[in-house]
């Protein structure tokens, strides 16, 4: 989508609901101005220490908009790759109980990709100074964009990628062509000074089988070559087999994962990750440079539900989070004075995303890791609006524990857990972890499978759960008011341009069906949609010109759009 069509569909859908991106104002986070939940990210500000992991929410400009209304200020970009013609298998999602995904790298071209992450930057910047939104949420604060890149060295120092990153450091020339289409009740901030440098860190993301020489290269290559600060990413297979299999299926429960023993002999082994830490943390300190470590990538294993179509899925969640903070508390001891994080006093930042949820947060946030990405939870019912209640309820812990700001809520819960006989907090929650606090990562507490009733799902009328809606990472749905005679209270249709078919709507719609392919799917380009099958409904100008569906589903789709909600798409004049 443009970035007037963008703009043009927060105006309609503000006019018209009071939201954004189907977002309400309930859900949208407004600081607190009694607790300061900032924090440096890689030295820069950051004013909250959430934001979607680099994943489904963080591929296109709406998801990356939408988390920031939710209250991330860190964004780490979809990773990017010199292969950007791949065939991602679907469904590719599954959330019914845990999180297993096959969806591992970016579904779009790397031009596109950049061209998303510029217009998600130009939407905030000029959110962030939009009156109606400004009056309702006050100073936002300052974000981040954090850019990912993968797999090899190879791909790495490609003109494709090497292109990306330039764009991202410094987008000016994509900035100014697209200004004129800042259009409508945006028109006035057409001229807004934005900065044009989107971002100057990275995340690597080593990926299973990454051997430690070609991290060590890729890593020193960010940073002589494009100047950058840089992240690993690492893996939970530093653990070990053993280790991993122990805690994922005895301990936890999932007797039903199938832990691929061959992936840990590819990975890069622990001892070796120890060395290489200290070894690239010292190579970029001499350089003028930041860096940092993240935990953890997915867990692969073998896909044995059947669901989606590769052989071979990746793990997330509730097992993942148990996982990296075992890790993080090894590594702790293994490497001490080195971690940005309490009782340690070093200066390698440690960023963290493994099935972080309202309940875990300040735990997480408690042991130092900067900051608790986010990606599972998201894809669960009430999706980007999980992450502001997760920020209140942040705020009402730092409070309780007699603090005003993030960084005296660490050193409260490091003063308690070095009296309670522990060397940090990190090693407190796996303590934690592997007793009685476990309990809710165990294969007992996610097993329940997702509401349903026993009815199939029809184009028109539903129980009108608003699920679909909130569980697509890319915003495709939304719904509009029935109109007389029209069966349900809501009726939901789909952008279908913004549907990569990922499944997870057919996960949790209470009906039998699949929403992505039985509501009505609006199409605005021609040419997309005489590429597609299956119903579909091409618009120009809010009306129907084309379409595959019988004359009646024809008349009620064209009936909506014409209603006062109408098409979320661009302003429309109405009487």
């Amino acid at each position: 989508m443009s970035l007037a069509g963008l703009l043009g569909r927060i105006e309609h859908e503000w006019a018209t609901r009071k939201k954004v991106f189907d977002l309400p104002t309930a859900r949208i986070w407004k600081p607190d101005d009694q607790v300061d939940l900032s924090f440096p990210f890689l030295g820069r500000p950051c004013a909250s220490p959430i934001g979607p992991a680099a994943g489904p929410h963080t591929q296109m400009a709406q998801n990356i908009v939408l988390a920031w209304l939710g209250g991330g200020r860190l964004f780490e970009l979809k990773t990017v790759q010199v292969l950007d013609d791949l065939e991602i298998g679907r469904p590719c999602i599954d959330m019914e109980t845990i999180g297993y995904n096959i969806e591992w790298s970016q579904e779009l071209a790397v031009p596109q990709s950049l061209a998303e992450y510029t217009k998600a930057w130009m939407a905030i910047e000029l959110l962030r100074r939009w009156e109606p939104l400004q009056q309702f949420i006050g100073d936002p604060g300052p974000h981040v964009f954090d850019m990912s890149v993968g797999y090899d060295l190879a791909g790495i120092t490609t003109d494709k990628v090497a292109s990306f990153i330039s764009g991202l450091r410094d987008a000016t020339r994509s900035i100014d062509a697209l200004r004129p289409e800042i259009t409508g009740a945006f028109a006035e901030l057409a001229d807004l000074d934005v900065d044009p440098c989107i971002a100057d860190t990275l995340t690597l993301s080593t990926f299973h089988g990454c051997p430690p020489e070609e991290i060590e290269s890729i890593t020193k290559h960010l940073i002589d070559d494009h100047d950058l600060d840089v992240i690993v990413k690492l893996n939970p297979t530093l653990l070990g087999y053993e280790t991993v299999a122990g805690i994922v299926n005895d301990e936890l429960g999932y007797d039903h994962v199938s832990v691929k023993e061959s992936a840990f002999a590819a990975d890069l082994q622990f001892e070796r990750g120890v060395e290489l830490i200290g070894e690239l943390d010292q190579y970029a300190k001499d350089r003028g440079h930041r860096f940092g470590i993240k935990l953890t990538n997915t867990l692969v294993v073998d896909n044995t539900r059947g669901f989606m179509p590769d052989d071979t899925m990746y793990l997330s969640g509730a097992p993942l989070h148990v996982l990296a903070s075992c890790l993080l508390d090894r590594l702790a001891g293994a490497l001490p004075a080195t971690f940005m994080i309490p009782g340690h006093g070093g200066d390698v930042m440690v960023s963290f995303s493994a099935g972080v949820t309202k309940d875990n947060l300040a735990d997480t946030l408690a042991s130092g890791v900067n900051p608790a990405t986010i990606c599972s939870d998201l894809l669960k019912p009430g999706g980007y609006g999980r992450m502001a209640p997760m920020l209140r309820g942040l705020a009402k812990e730092v409070a309780a524990a007699g603090c005003t700001d993030l960084a005296s809520f660490r050193e409260v819960r490091q003063e308690a857990a070095v009296a309670a006989g522990h060397r940090s907090v990190s090693a407190q929650y796996v303590v934690s972890l592997h007793g009685d606090g476990g309990d809710p990562y165990r294969l007992e507490a996610n097993q329940k499978l997702p509401r349903s009733v026993d009815e199939h799902l029809e184009m028109f009328g539903c129980v009108a759960c608003n699920f679909c809606i909130t569980v697509c990472p890319n915003d495709a749905f939304f719904n509009i008011k029935s109109l007389d005679g029209m069966p349900g209270r809501q009726q939901y249709l789909v952008l279908a341009e913004l549907c990569n078919e990922c499944g997870n709507c057919m996960v949790f719609c209470p009906e039998d069906g699949d929403p992505a392919e039985i509501k009505p799917r609006l199409y605005t380009d021609a040419a997309v949609y005489e590429d597609r099958e299956g119903q579909g409904f091409l618009l120009e100008n809010g009306t129907v010109t084309a379409a595959r569906a019988d004359d009646q589903s024809v008349a009620l789709v064209q009936q909506l759009l014409a209603a006062e909600q109408g098409l979320p798409l661009q302003p429309v004049d109405r009487p």
